[in-house]
C-alpha cells in the first residue's frame, strides 16, 4: 500500500510514533499538498498479530505440507513485516522473493489502474507459491496480481492477507487466508504507511486528522 511518486526532497520526517504527528507534503507530481495533522489510534495489538500469526501459518503449513519449495511472494512495500514474521514461523523449505504493485495514487483513496513497478526475479513455473499482500481493500492489486502470476503456471498459488476491508470490495476476490477484516478506516503500522511514515509501529493504527 506504499504512495509512490513522493518527492522526498519535499518531506519532512520525524520519529514515528502513536503521539501526534505532522506530515508535511511537498509538491507530488506538480500539485501542492496540504499539511495535515493526525494522531493515530490503536487497532490491533501486536499481541493480537502475533497470535493470528501463529494460527495462519499452521494452516499454511498443512495447505503445503511435502512441498519441495514454497515460494514466498511479498507485495512490496507494506507487506515486509508480514512476511518476515510469517517465514520465521513456517517450518518448510522456503525461498522469499518480491513484487511491487500499487494502486495508489497521490492519497489516501486508491486508484483502479494497476502498475507492477517490480517484478519478480525468479521463476514460478512449476512451483508452490504463496502471495502475501497487507490489505486487501477495493481488492484491484490482489486479483490483478493473483491472475499475472496464475498465467505464469505455477504448480500451486495461494494468496494470504493481513488485513481485509470488505466494505471496500469492487471486484470479486478474497484472499485464501486473511488475519483481521478491518471497517473502511485509513490504517498504519506494522509495515503499513501513511506518505511512508509509521511503517515501523508494531501495531495496526487508525489515522484520525485533527484538522
Amino acid at each position: 500500500m506504499s504512495l509512490s511518486g513522493w518527492a522526498f526532497s519535499n518531506l519532512a520526517f520525524e520519529r514515528d510514533s502513536a503521539a501526534p504527528c505532522r506530515i508535511v507534503l511537498g509538491e507530488n507530481q506538480g500539485v501542492a499538498m496540504a499539511t495535515r495533522p493526525y494522531e493515530i489510534d490503536e487497532m490491533i495489538s501486536a499481541k493480537s498479530i502475533a497470535a493470528r500469526i501463529e494460527d495462519l501459518c499452521r494452516d499454511i503449513q498443512t495447505e503445503f505440507e511435502g512441498t519441495d519449495k514454497l515460494v514466498v511472494v511479498g507485495l512490496l512495500r507494506g507487506s515486509f513485516v508480514f512476511i518476515a514474521d510469517l517465514v520465521r514461523e513456517l517450518d518448510l523449505p522456503i525461498e522469499v522473493d518480491f513484487l511491487e504493485a500499487s494502486s495508489y495514487g497521490d492519497g489516501m483513496e486508491s486508484s483502479r489502474e494497476v502498475r507492477i513497478l517490480k517484478d519478480l526475479r525468479g521463476t514460478i513455473e512449476g512451483r508452490d507459491v504463496l502471495v502475501v499482500e497487507d490489505i486487501v481493500d477495493t481488492g484491484h492489486t490482489l486479483n490483478h496480481v493473483t491472475n499475472l502470476l496464475l498465467s505464469r503456471l505455477p504448480a500451486r498459488l495461494k494468496s494470504i492477507a493481513l488485513l481485509d476491508k470488505p466494505s471496500r470490495r469492487e471486484v470479486d476476490f478474497k484472499a485464501d487466508w486473511t488475519g483481521f477484516e478491518i471497517p473502511d478506516e485509513f490504517v498504519v503500522g506494522y509495515g503499513i504507511d501513511f506518505a511512508q511514515r509509521n511503517r515501523n509501529l508494531p501495531y495496526i493504527g487508525k489515522v484520525r486528522f485533527t484538522e
